[in-house]
């Protein structure tokens, strides 16, 4: 989970040792007990589990196994319609249902045997460099949450459809988990704080929100829209740029809205030569000349 994530809901424990998700003042939950009892309650879970153990399973309900279903289903002809190719052979061979919130632990299972992934719950607030870091051992935090019902098509937090929907069908393909893997190794590899933020911007204006061109259209690959069924469809309209990994490594962003800035890869093999070789390559003092203004 992004620190950007904790503006919105950050965890901190209580002295019973419990977890308590402080939600921001315009959250949809945010007057709604049950759901911030819900939150706090899979909060404490995931806080308790240890590198090696099993996910946890949670025990979804019939609230949230809809909001799953009514999501996903929506996203169904869109992703056919925005998604990138490399996207949908991975959805194609992850097979995730519709009908119901699938458990962490399941999808490590599938994923495992396809590129070697498994997934780690996460509580919330994972530091940079371990969110980043275990990509490199083919590792992704996640939450375990659902967002609100009364907004289940946009949420700003990473919930576990943004986990599972956007990054996991991503998850599933080879040349995104290269991708993956070798941005974990970056962040593994620089050393301050400056060029760790670079490594992250660029993972953010990529694997979250990039967009790439293919004979058809401009295309999404990022799980950040892919997951989204509002700004899947909006992000066309946005001002796209081509890809640069200088402006993409030192802009600034809002999460709680769309992106109104995205940056376009000619094609799949384009994100891989450009930002998978930076990745592969970079350390501080190549990050350094290429802002040597910052």
């Amino acid at each position: 989970m992004f620190e950007e994530g904790q503006y919105f809901a950050p965890i901190v424990a209580r002295s019973d040792g419990s977890m308590e998700v402080q939600l921001g003042q315009d959250h949809p939950g945010l007057h709604d007990p049950v759901y911030r009892e819900r939150r706090d309650l899979l909060a404490t879970t995931a806080a308790a589990w240890q590198p090696g153990e099993p996910c946890p399973r949670v025990e979804y309900t019939d609230a949230e196994h809809e909001v799953w279903r009514v999501v996903s289903e929506d996203l169904q002809a869109k992703h056919r319609t925005y998604a990138c190719r490399e996207f949908l052979e991975g959805k194609e061979a992850l097979g995730l249902p519709v009908d119901h919130v699938p458990q962490l632990e399941d999808l490590s299972a599938a994923l495992e045997p396809i590129t070697g992934f498994r997934y780690r719950p996460a509580a919330g607030l994972v530091p940079l460099r371990d969110f980043y870091g275990v990509l490199a051992d083919r590792q992704f935090w996640a939450t375990q949450y659902v967002r609100h019902h009364s907004v289940p098509l946009y949420t700003p937090e990473p919930d576990v459809l943004h986990e599972v929907v956007g990054h996991g069908n991503t998850l599933a393909h080879p040349r995104f988990t290269a991708l993956y893997e070798a941005a974990g190794a970056a962040a593994r590899r620089v050393e301050s704080d400056a060029a760790l933020e670079f490594v992250s911007k660029v993972f953010w204006f990529t694997l979250e929100f990039g967009v790439l061109h293919e004979p058809d259209g401009l295309k999404a690959y990022g799980a950040g829209i892919l997951s989204s069924p509002g700004e899947i469809e909006e992000f066309r309209q946005m001002t796209i740029l081509p890809l640069d990994l200088v402006t993409m490594g030192t802009t600034e962003y809002d999460i709680t809205h769309y992106q109104e800035v995205l940056y376009a890869a000619d094609s799949f093999s384009h994100v891989e030569d450009v930002v998978g070789q930076f990745w592969a390559t970079c350390d501080d003092d190549s990050i350094a000349a290429l802002t040597p203004a910052a």
